[in-house]
């Protein structure tokens, strides 16, 4: 019997335990939404498809801002954490932790130009180990980076 590859074996197991999501009922028509399937549209146009608990977005689901961004992932307590992927409209894409709705903890954002980072993040900003690279995949910087700003360098191209 063959093996899966390890990415497609990933993609299988999202997708069985996915049907989690399906178990929960319905979100009632009144009252506060609880351990229930719903979708929300704000006033601002964006809508959130997904679990909630408590009245707040909790568990997985998928929030499409009026303008096309996306975040699809785990929430706690109304906010994006664990783990998400959030799409900009112009196609920049960060893939990783969060918590508080913001990134924390490892994650990659490919920039809309094909530039990329990967490394920690610390409250929506660059913070930690990372490197930075070209779109071509080389290197352009390593090395530390502290709210958003590159400190210390293992190695850079000018």
């Amino acid at each position: 019997m063959k093996r899966l590859p390890p990415v497609l074996m990933g993609f299988v197991f999202l997708l069985l335990s996915s049907t989690e999501v399906w178990s929960l009922p319905p979100c009632p028509e009144s009252g506060v939404w609880n351990n229930c399937l719903g979708t929300y549209t704000d006033s601002d146009g964006g809508i959130y498809v997904g679990e909630w608990k408590d009245g707040k977005t909790n568990g997985q689901g998928t929030y499409t801002h009026a303008d096309g961004a996306k975040y699809v992932g785990e929430y706690k307590d109304g906010k994006g954490h664990g783990q998400g992927i959030y799409t900009q409209a112009d196609g920049s894409k960060y893939v990783g932790e969060w918590k508080g709705g913001f990134q924390n903890g490892q994650g990659t954002f490919t920039f809309a130009n094909g530039q990329k980072y990967v490394g920690e993040w610390k409250d929506g900003k660059q913070h930690g180990q990372g490197t930075l690279f070209y779109a071509d995949g080389s290197v352009f910087l390593e090395g530390k980076f502290e709210n958003g700003t590159f400190k210390s360098t293992e190695s850079s191209k000018n």
